[in-house]
């Protein structure tokens, strides 16, 4: 191993220099010129676009390098100069992705690569391969297969390709650990890594996973959207709705778990009736619901299906989620949020179909009898819903998957329909809980982005220590939820 004035390696307690593992194993630290020194790093398919030293907001001086993977994922590589654990943390990107390193600008744990930072990660992330105006833009996919490729699963093995390369080439060593964390479509991601890469991470974290594509954004939210569209256009269920509707939800739920805290523990066990909302005769809108209203939220709750009854997607939007739905479903009165429609469009338009039908679509325009059909070709690109975790578990990996019960846009009951069929395959739970483990946390909305009614969001998840216990101690979790 190369040695200079920087860069050295230290086993156990602290010595001379100050310098301490986050880990109490393996410390490195580099110099500044090393980082510099990437900038002429060569890798096959690849190249180094940027490399300099930055300082984190907790002063961790790290080595941001900037590389495309080609022909066009651009990736975001972060390496401490002082006091890395040995180890790396790979993060996925959220809805069509297209934005590089956005969680970090919010201070975020999901999709993050700071989280992993702060515990002296070598870190990476990708924009999963194309340029977009925000996260639901989709007009990169337009008669795009090469770009749909990436952003389906490519864009993994490419990212840790070239991270891995950069990290040896810094450290002149390999790193001990690897893991990954992605949560929504970053959780899609984790279980694309599960399987198309079963040896490449020790443990994968995956939060609220939209991991089948085809049938959540394509079918799903264009039954959304479609049961909330009068034969005008405009929306039934109003910005504002959501709280009364709510209210009542709690009302007559609350207590299902024998506590009154405004979580429902579990959705599945609540039966609503919101007839007691209509509207009389001369009674206000915003006091009451109209049968439309009623009506939309009875097909929110049932979730798509065919003329013949066939339910398409697994379960609906669950009770308990209502406090959400001005983000995913309903905007605010003044407006902003409403996200559903605008991420149901522009798959439709440019990533569900083979042949693409472009800005003209709406997500109108879906027809549940003969369109989930003309799906599967780009299922097998994106979707990682796959109840079988064969070669991942023959590795010795382990996975911790989690979401919450007020999900209103990603249903959870798709991930607990995914984990039964999975435990069946796998040998029974007690089997699969040696190596993947779920938590359902309720109240919790999608990815804990805004705070539940007791304060949990994503602030209070303990996941990633939790996943180092199991992974290098074999203490396997009890939960997943720390103090925030």
């Amino acid at each position: 191993m190369k040695c200079n004035a920087m860069k050295l390696r230290f086993f156990g307690a602290t010595l001379a220099l100050g310098l301490t593992g986050g880990t109490g194993g393996a410390v490195w630290a580099q110099d500044p010129q090393d980082c510099q020194a990437l900038r002429n790093h060569v890798m096959d398919g690849a190249y180094v676009t940027s490399a300099r030293v930055m300082t984190s907001e907790n002063l961790t001086e790290y080595c941001e390098v900037r590389a495309i993977a080609l022909p066009s994922i651009s990736i975001g590589v972060r390496l401490p100069l002082d006091e890395w654990n040995g180890k790396f943390y790979q993060v996925g990107c959220g809805g069509f992705c297209g934005v590089l390193e956005r969680p970090d600008k919010k201070k975020w744990f999901v999709n993050a690569m700071g989280p992993g930072l702060e515990r002296g990660y070598a870190t990476a992330t990708s924009d999963s391969g194309h340029h977009g105006l925000d996260v639901t833009d989709a007009t990169w996919a337009h008669n795009n297969p090469p770009a749909e490729r990436d952003w389906g699963w490519r864009a993994i093995g490419e990212t840790n390709r070239v991270a891995m390369s950069l990290l040896e080439a810094f450290y002149d060593e390999k790193a001990e650990q690897s893991y990954f964390q992605g949560c929504s479509n970053g959780g899609r991601l984790a279980h694309m890594a599960a399987l198309k890469y079963p040896d490449m991470f020790s443990g994968i974290i995956s939060g609220a996973p939209a991991m089948d594509s085809t049938g959540l954004v394509a079918v799903k939210m264009a039954w959304l959207t479609q049961a909330n569209t009068d034969k005008d256009g405009k929306a039934i269920l109003k910005p504002g709705q959501d709280g009364l509707i709510g209210d009542e939800v709690m009302r007559q739920c609350d207590a299902e778990d024998g506590t009154e805290d405004s979580i429902i523990a579990d959705p599945r066990r609540c039966s609503v009736d919101l007839s007691v909302l209509r509207c009389e005769a001369g009674q206000e809108d915003a006091t009451c619901l109209t049968d439309a209203e009623l009506g939309v939220i009875e097909k929110w709750r049932q979730g798509p299906r065919n003329k013949a009854g066939e339910q398409l997607y697994p379960g609906g939007v669950p009770e308990g989620s209502e406090r959400f739905w001005w983000l995913w479903l309903t905007g605010k009165p003044q407006g902003g949020g409403k996200l559903v429609p605008l991420f149901a469009k522009d798959f439709g338009a440019y990533m569900a179909f083979e042949d693409d039908p472009g800005a003209s679509y709406s997500p109108l325009d879906f027809d549940f009898e003969t369109d989930p059909k003309r799906l599967e070709a780009m299922a097998r690109v994106y979707n990682s819903d796959q109840p079988d975790l064969t070669a991942f578990i023959a590795t010795g990996g382990k996975m911790i998957v989690w979401h919450g019960w007020a999900d209103a846009i990603v249903t959870p009951y798709k991930t607990v329909d995914w984990y039964e069929r999975l435990a069946s395959n796998m040998g029974g739970e007690a089997a699969l809980k040696k190596n993947v483990r779920l938590f359902m946390i309720p109240g919790m909305d999608h990815c804990g982005l805004l705070p539940a009614a007791n304060g949990v969001s994503q602030d209070n998840l303990n996941v990633l220590e939790a996943l180092e216990d199991w992974v290098e101690q074999g203490i396997a979790p009890q939960t997943i939820l720390g103090s925030g």
